[in-house]
């Protein structure tokens, strides 16, 4: 391991590249975040309920991937690279937790399929966002040209795509990119009140609606209503749904353990 990622676990875990200035996704930041990605799913509901990723430093959430290594990935020798890096992305869109990307600078290429595969995107009023790739005559391959259109519309997403043009942070937010803008040097802050505020409900309910959304848009809406039906029995069995009820007629903050 090189300290190219830095996990740091609570109720609001910190999931942070360390490869500044532009914290670009090299095969070995890839690895050592795959093996993070596995400690935050073998975590309990109850440990860690919200994950914040962010880019060290000012100046990139991540530039996306290193342009040095794309030579190598020519030919079917790199399959396994290209392969890995959307496994990892597909890895983070579906932890059990939400996650919230606080994108401090720039997420361009891999940098924005990373922050598109989390649940929340907080910006930067600084922040330039887009998926430049077809400037270098690739294309988008962890993830951006499935998840793009699925936040901001087909048209929107093949505007972006196929031009490569890159936005700013208000942008994002008028097209739904991002959630919402903050001012500079505040991503991070305002991604952690995030965390914290979704850290306070019941981890156990939070985690099956994260389930239901990302599934609602590939099963139909009878397939849909059934499984939320399987969800709310699951819920409505848990100790934390009693917590939540006891505190409702007594007038307190409940106190939700995971169970």
């Amino acid at each position: 391991m090189t300290g190219l990622v830095e996990l740091t676990t609570g109720l609001v875990a910190h999931l942070e590249l360390v490869n500044p200035p532009l914290n670009l996704v090299t095969a070995e930041l890839l690895a050592e975040l795959d093996a993070a990605l596995g400690a935050l799913e073998a975590a309990a509901p109850g440990d860690v309920r919200a994950v914040v990723v962010s880019g060290r430093g000012e100046r990139a959430f991540s530039a996306g991937s290193h342009v040095g290594e794309f030579e190598a990935q020519r030919g079917p020798g790199g399959r396994d690279r290209l392969a890995f890096e959307s496994r990892v992305s597909n890895r983070l869109a579906t932890l059990p937790m939400p996650t919230i990307a606080a994108i401090e600078g720039n997420a361009l290429g891999g940098g924005l399929e990373l922050a598109l595969a989390c649940d929340i995107r907080v910006a930067s009023e600084r922040a330039k966002l887009g998926l430049p790739e077809v400037r270098l005559a690739v294309t988008p391959g962890a993830g951006g040209t499935q998840r793009l259109p699925r936040v901001v519309g087909v048209a929107r997403a093949k505007e972006l795509v196929l031009t490569g043009r890159v936005i700013d942070a208000a942008e994002a937010e008028r097209i739904g990119l991002v959630s919402r803008v903050v001012p500079a040097g505040q991503a991070r802050a305002v991604a952690r009140e995030v965390g914290a505020e979704i850290a306070l409900r019941g981890p156990l309910a939070v985690r099956e609606a994260k389930r239901l959304i990302d599934s609602s848009a590939e099963t139909t809406i009878e397939g849909g209503l059934a499984a939320e039906l399987e969800a709310s029995l699951r819920v409505f069995a848990s100790d934390d749904l009693l917590e939540g009820a006891t505190a409702f007629f007594e007038k307190r903050n409940p106190h939700y353990r995971g169970r």
